[in-house]
């Protein structure tokens, strides 16, 4: 078992203990997100225009840039309320910039966090590979869906919203999920994630 996948087993007060570090980081990752959700969203405006997406569930195949910040909040901080708190963060900065759909998105923010989570306390914080990281954007977007079906899908069929479903949740596995998991190797290469447990499996991996 690498490294990458599962690491010592913490305990339930290491979980718990937040550093400052933690706080911080789950900061900066929210708000940082938080713009690039607000660029996305104006993105998202104009290329779901575009005729390949005439098909209206298709549209879920771009939610996954909104479904990054509890997944990569998660598998940096590694601890319970580090998804959750990192999308609600990044979601309330999305609405503070003027995002289209206003505060409306901190219940997004929050049930996309809480998605991620759920998978992170399966594995109990031990396990945080690429198939822990797919599912955990995957089970975001499931959820996210699950709730615009009654905020702006009402309209649809049930074929509509479960392949908008199936969308949104193929979008977050592969985007939230496995691009997550990318970056937080990329920044650990970087010496960026030292203090957390990405960056100490980085250098444990590549001990001569």
């Amino acid at each position: 078992m690498t490294a990458s996948v599962m690491t010592d087993r913490p305990t339930v007060r290491s979980l718990l203990s937040y550093r400052t570090i933690d706080i911080i980081t789950v900061a900066t990752l929210g708000v940082a997100l938080g713009v690039a959700y607000f660029g996305w969203d104006q993105l998202y405006t104009l290329i779901k225009t575009l005729s390949v997406f005439a098909f209206p569930p298709s549209v879920g195949l771009l939610g996954g840039p909104w479904l990054l910040a509890g997944v990569l909040g998660g598998l940096v901080v590694r601890r319970p309320g580090a998804a959750v708190l990192t999308e609600i963060i990044a979601a309330s900065i999305e609405a503070l910039l003027g995002g289209p759909w206003g505060f409306s998105v901190l219940l997004s923010g929050l049930l996309q966090g809480v998605g991620a989570e759920i998978i992170l306390a399966i594995f109990v914080y031990r396990r945080f590979g690429v198939m822990v990281a797919m599912l955990a954007g995957c089970l975001s977007g499931a959820i996210e869906a699950i709730y615009e079906w009654n905020l702006y899908y009402r309209d649809w069929n049930l074929s509509f919203r479960l392949v908008y479903l199936v969308f949104l949740a193929l979008s977050g596995a592969v985007v939230a999920g496995l691009g997550s998991w990318l970056l937080v190797r990329a920044l650990a290469a970087t010496g960026a994630l030292d203090a957390f447990g990405p960056g100490r499996e980085h250098h444990a991996r590549h001990e001569v």
